[in-house]
């Protein structure tokens, strides 16, 4: 059974090379020392196999290229420095199981075809975002097979879903892989720099560093187009994607360096596998009958494309009582779907669970749909909703204890009560306003309620 070791985050300006940089990489100091102690560390490890995913390599819409060439060759000739050359052995066999376990998951991943190739004879070479980082590994540490990919336009939760597919082949194989995700961070910090100067630059960048010391993936995974596109960014998808792959693991990690000179911002970092998380799951687990409900719903909705009867073996409550619920899933710890219904709809609360859990799971536009070989990973809450008050200011509100719905004319946009991230009422308000569309400054009318949550 194969492992991941350990995944890294390298940038990948040329300048840091010294062949390229003749002396200007003095200027990337920090990146230069954190790029040698990176690839140290790795030579400790002595991968069987390194997986390089860089944002250079082709790009196509809704496919992520991955090489199928035997031999996986490049340099620097494009920056004046053709002597800088690498050339590695391709793993074959862990690129093969990539693209099958990619396919059945409904991710388009693969080669190009030969004729393809044909006009297009340089798409196959490794690019300037596999060469920089593996020039520093190469000085360290040789004898390695490579795998060498590319990233799409998927959504950022499709992409960490690519990186579980990585996950699984390698888990499926007899390798020893460390994972790079090659790419620098915004492109806008100064007014001098390459795109010049916007003020998310600095916040991007200053998020991804915190994020990746204190392992918040959910952050990072809400990360929406808007600011990537304003910050300017280049690295966060083969981050994504190299966060997929650690699904599953106990990790530690550390940032080496970050430093944006150029109006660039270059992070060097390192997360290592400590173990293999246990799962404590099983099929007796769930005893709460509100959050067994959601869970036997969906799961029979995913495997069957049936909507189940109404068990009769429910509290009395669920049967004759009517109510509102939400019902949230999870995976891993992070948000997986949640929809629900401000007042009831259904004949009785056991109804309206079955009706929200399938919704949550397999119509909450933020997310996939939830699929067969995710159920064992999934949690669940039911939150069945008291009646809302009208009031009159935000100070009647308490985050903890009270959820908030807004409206103006036909929106509406209800926020739950003590949500992870929701520290204050001016941010629940706030939140709840984004998702009715109700601009800050129209007219609103605020309602609180209470919930009764059922949990795991």
């Amino acid at each position: 059974m194969g492992r991941i070791m350990g995944t890294y985050v390298f940038p990948h300006p040329p300048l840091i090379v010294p062949e390229v940089g003749r002396g200007e990489e003095a200027r990337v100091i920090k990146t230069v020392e954190a790029a040698k102690k990176a690839a140290g560390s790795i030579a400790a490890q002595k991968p069987s196999t390194v997986i390089v995913i860089t944002p250079h390599a082709p790009l196509f819409q809704e496919y992520i290229y991955i090489s199928d060439a035997k031999v996986l060759e490049g340099n620097l000739e494009k920056f004046r420095a053709k002597e800088v050359s690498l050339c590695y052995d391709n793993n074959l066999d862990l690129v093969e199981k990539i693209i099958s376990i990619s396919k059945k998951k409904g991710i388009s991943a693969g080669g190009i075809e030969t004729g393809f190739l044909k006009r297009y004879r340089n798409l196959n070479q490794l690019d300037h975002g596999a060469v920089v980082p593996l020039y520093y590994i190469d000085k360290e540490y040789t004898g390695f097979k490579l795998v060498h990919m590319s990233v799409t336009n998927y959504p950022l939760e499709k992409l960490y879903e690519f990186g579980m597919c990585i996950n699984e082949a390698v888990r499926n194989s007899d390798e020893n892989v460390v994972v790079v995700a090659s790419g620098d961070l915004s492109h806008r910090l100064t007014h001098d720099g390459p795109y010049g100067y916007s003020e998310y630059g600095g916040k991007f960048d200053k998020l991804i560093v915190e994020c990746i010391k204190e392992k918040k993936i959910k952050e990072i995974l809400s990360i929406d187009d808007d600011f990537r596109e304003k910050a300017g960014e280049c690295g966060l998808a083969s981050i994504v994607i190299m966060l997929g792959a650690l699904d599953g693991y106990e990790t530690e990690q550390e940032v080496f360096s970050y430093e944006g000179p150029f109006g660039v911002g270059y992070m060097v970092s390192k997360i290592n596998v400590i173990k293999e998380k246990i799962k404590e799951k099983s099929e007796n687990h769930c005893k709460n009958p509100y959050v067994s409900l959601a869970k036997r719903t969906l799961e029979t909705y995913v495997k069957t494309g049936k909507v189940i009867d109404v068990p009769d073996d429910l509290p009395e409550e669920m049967l004759k009582n009517k109510a509102g619920t939400f019902v949230s899933i999870k995976k891993n710890g992070q948000l997986r779907g949640c929809i629900g219904t401000i007042m009831p709809t259904k004949a009785n609360i056991a109804l309206e669970i079955i009706s929200n859990a399938i919704s949550s799971g397999t119509k909450d536009p933020r997310f996939n749909a939830v699929k067969p070989d995710e159920l064992d990973e999934l949690s669940y809450s039911v939150d069945v909703l008291l009646e809302p008050e009208p009031i009159d200011s935000i100070k009647d509100l308490d985050v903890k204890k009270y959820g908030v719905i807004v409206r103006s004319g036909f929106r509406s946009g209800l926020l739950l009560p003590n949500l992870e991230g929701v520290d204050t009422p001016e941010e629940q308000v706030g939140i709840a306003l984004q998702k009715a569309g109700i601009k800050p400054w129209e007219d609103y009318s605020m309602e609180r309620f209470e919930v009764i949550r059922h949990k795991e």
